[in-house]
């Protein structure tokens, strides 16, 4: 990836955004003449939002609205891939119906080990999915959206044809291990917070669950490339309405996994983010579309029941996402956000007897 990495603020000029847009087509003929700038914050990098306006005279689709993200992928205890600029510039773009915001430009630099994407700001008609009511037409709409990116790789013969593989037992162990040390800290501290049988289903699960999902991965059907961490936070919904939505922010750690049962990226949001009786009450038609909307793009292998057993799998898995922020602190601002993550998990794996898998 030889193109320019934007590392910070003051590289974004007017002869930088002429370019990017020119490459793009977004700007045929004319130049920026100008942009106002204003910088925020994530949990992994550094954003802008720009307003941008041209020349007179100036043809294209001259987006006036445009989002930066430049991230350091340089982290004390991981790093960040490639995975963010592939999404956007590759993973996908020849999906049609794909839920992603247009990318004007995205690079990745191996030395210095950062990254940024240039976006259409779409905060005039969308805020996050955190910031509403989930409603069935919305799961079903992520429901869409998600089976149209996981039938694009369906199956391991796939998604080799970008480097990717199914993981190793060593790979899936080692994310299991990173999240185990979390456990300890929870029970240590926050057991008044828990069920009484739940310390026992947390330890039960980790000591049984990982060799089943290693299992799992000797038939590579339902598997596909992964978004990973489709939350509430990362899911952009308009602010009427329910349609279209955008999924942002594929950022896994090098420890994470990429390549994986195509329903954990339902499973996360549902079981991790959802009210309990909200879940309870759309999950079935949610997935029972999501398994439509395979079919419909040609990943027709697949059965209800294997599905459904897989959701199971990974609804467990939602104890990993949990237990893994508690690793390194117990006094976070996050900790009663966190907490209710690992209850709504823990809820989800009773309703489902999930632990009937192992």
């Amino acid at each position: 990836m030889p193109d320019k990495v934007i590392t910070c603020i003051d590289q974004v000029t007017n002869a930088w955004l002429t370019s990017v847009l020119t490459k793009r087509g977004a700007l045929i003929n004319g130049v920026v003449a100008t942009f106002d700038m204003k910088a925020g914050q994530g949990n992994w990098s550094t954003n802008v939002t720009l307003q941008v306006k041209y020349v007179d005279g100036s043809q294209g689709a001259l987006p006036q609205r445009l989002f930066l993200k430049m991230v350091n992928a340089d982290l004390e205890d991981g790093f960040f891939s490639p995975s963010e600029v592939y999404f956007f510039t590759r993973d996908f773009i020849d999906v049609e119906g794909a839920p992603l915001v247009h990318c004007y430009d995205a690079a990745f630099s191996d030395e210095l080990q950062r990254y940024h994407v240039l976006l259409d700001d779409l905060s005039e008609t969308h805020i996050t999915a955190e910031e509403k009511t989930p409603t069935l037409e919305y799961g079903l709409a992520l429901a869409e959206g998600l089976a149209v990116m996981h039938a694009r790789w369906w199956g391991a013969q796939q998604f080799t044809k970008v480097g990717a593989t199914m993981h190793s037992a060593e790979h899936i162990q080692r994310f299991v291990d990173i999240s185990e040390s979390g456990v300890e800290n929870i029970i240590n501290h926050f057991l008044f917070k828990l069920e009484p049988h739940w310390p026992d289903t947390i330890r039960t699960l980790y000591a049984k669950h990982p060799q089943t999902i290693i299992k799992r991965t000797r038939d590579d059907r339902g598997f596909t490339l992964v978004h990973g961490d489709v939350g509430h936070k990362n899911v952009l919904v308009p602010r009427a309405g329910d349609r279209p939505i955008y999924i942002i922010d594929r950022q896994p750690f090098d420890w994470g996994l990429t390549t994986w049962l195509g329903v954990y990226d339902l499973a996360y949001v549902m079981a991790l983010d959802w009210e309990v009786e909200t879940r309870r009450h759309l999950e079935i038609p949610i997935l029972k579309n999501y398994h439509d909307q395979l079919s419909k793009h040609g990943a027709n292998d697949y059965s209800w029941e294997q599905l459904y057993y897989d959701y199971k799998l990974c609804v467990a898995m939602g104890v990993y996402v949990a237990t893994e922020y508690f690793r390194s602190s117990v006094k976070s601002p996050w900790v009663s956000t966190w907490l209710l993550m690992l209850q709504r998990a823990l809820t989800a794996c009773d309703d489902l007897k999930c632990s009937e898998l192992w």
